[in-house]
């Protein structure tokens, strides 16, 4: 793989990163595998087909506007959790950028200057 992007960049070609864009995922074998296997425990609740397809295609929806936000890093990381077992999600996916979101250090939020003593002084 690095001798092809070597090989790609001597050419002066860039080539298109995977984690430049939201990756493809086969979410209707989950969701029919998911389907089945609720229907096979007899849930009361089950998810339906339509109802897990409408859950992925909103997650893929948001992902789009997100991606590109997150670091390479995270979205190499999450890209890799949510294909994990076979079993591919945007929902997984869009959970796993968010939770990362959320734990970025205080560093990159906006700092408070807080109240001073000699803000009132003259």
């Amino acid at each position: 793989m690095k001798a092809a992007l070597l090989s790609l960049a001597l050419l002066g070609i860039q080539p298109v990163l995977a984690s430049d864009r939201v990756p493809t995922l086969n979410v209707e074998a989950m969701c029919k595998a998911t389907t089945a296997t609720d229907k096979a425990m007899g849930l009361v609740l089950a998810q339906s087909f339509a109802a897990c397809m409408r859950d992925e295609n909103t997650a893929h929806k948001q992902l789009l506007t997100v991606w590109r936000k997150n670091p390479g890093s995270v979205r190499d990381e999450c890209e890799g959790e949510a294909m994990a077992g076979g079993i591919q999600s945007y929902v997984d996916l869009l959970t796993c950028m968010q939770m990362a979101d959320w734990v970025r250090p205080a560093s990159q939020a906006t700092r408070l200057r807080g109240a001073s003593k000699n803000r009132n002084a003259n």
